[in-house]
């Protein structure tokens, strides 16, 4: 009679799989960074201007 047989501890790891999910959240985070960045720009556009540039505008007129 043989011995039972005893499922092995490897690991299947599929590497493109792997980089593609890797640079889908990426992708994702990004996004998400650029979403939240834009917000911010659409609730409050003067403080993504900086004082310097505002400060030139004035004093040209």
């Amino acid at each position: 009679m043989d011995p039972p047989i005893l499922p092995t501890a490897r690991l299947e790891i599929d590497v493109d799989l792997g980089f593609a999910l890797f640079f889908f959240f990426l992708l994702c985070f990004f996004l998400l960074v650029s979403i939240v960045r834009c917000a911010q720009i659409v609730l409050d556009p003067y403080s993504a201007v900086t004082t310097s540039i505002y400060q030139e505008e004035q004093s040209q007129e």
